[in-house]
């Protein structure tokens, strides 16, 4: 109909969460003749973001997210002084460098990092209670990750098995010295786990 303006036939926001007017405010503060003017503009036009989209933040916390939504409404092309530093579009969208993947967990990523640091810390731990008790604990984390990643078989012979592996046969024990500390949700407990006779 004629001299209706409906939302839908206008372009598209950059930034919902700052409205129409706002994204006006931006285009008016790019099209201003000098940059002195645009900067002036620019500042108020920050002030009134942070009115429209509080925050409990304090403004240093916050003053540099506001400037990049600023740039990033202007398609970073108003031309202003920023009192931050402003990541450009491009760089934004190149992607990063790939992490290398070192292989340290390779053939034991059911149990993670840590626990394959547990394994050399044991390896190199002398004979005693200290010990013992760290390849309890252990032996408990190693059941409880099986049963959480559902990786093969969750029972104390694998656990055992895999703890002589991991400790380059360094830890050889019997399943039945050692109490696994799970419940069937495999979260902790207190208690010996019950064994079929």
């Amino acid at each position: 109909m004629d001299g209706l303006d409906y939302n839908t036939q206008r372009e598209k926001l950059k930034l919902m969460a700052y409205g129409r007017d706002i994204q006006q405010m931006v285009t008016a503060c790019m099209e201003l003749a000098t940059k002195e003017e645009r900067q002036k503009a620019a500042h108020t036009i920050i002030d009134t973001m942070k009115r429209v989209v509080p925050s409990q933040q304090s403004y240093k916390e916050r003053e540099p997210a506001l400037w990049y939504h600023l740039a990033l409404m202007s398609d970073f092309k108003l031309d202003i002084d920023y009192p931050v530093e402003i990541i450009c579009e491009d760089k934004m969208a190149k992607k990063p460098e790939p992490v290398p993947y070192s292989g340290q967990l390779k053939g034991g990523k059911r149990y993670g990092r840590l626990l394959l640091g547990m394994f050399d810390t044991l390896k190199s731990m002398p004979e005693g209670e200290e010990r013992k008790a760290l390849v309890e604990l252990v032996a408990a984390q190693m059941y409880r990750s099986l049963i959480a990643w559902g990786l093969g078989a969750a029972d104390e012979e694998k656990v055992v098995s895999d703890l002589a592996r991991y400790t380059d046969g360094v830890i050889q024990v019997d399943p039945s010295d050692l109490s696994f500390v799970v419940n069937e949700g495999g979260e902790g407990k207190k208690g010996k786990r019950n064994r079929k006779k």
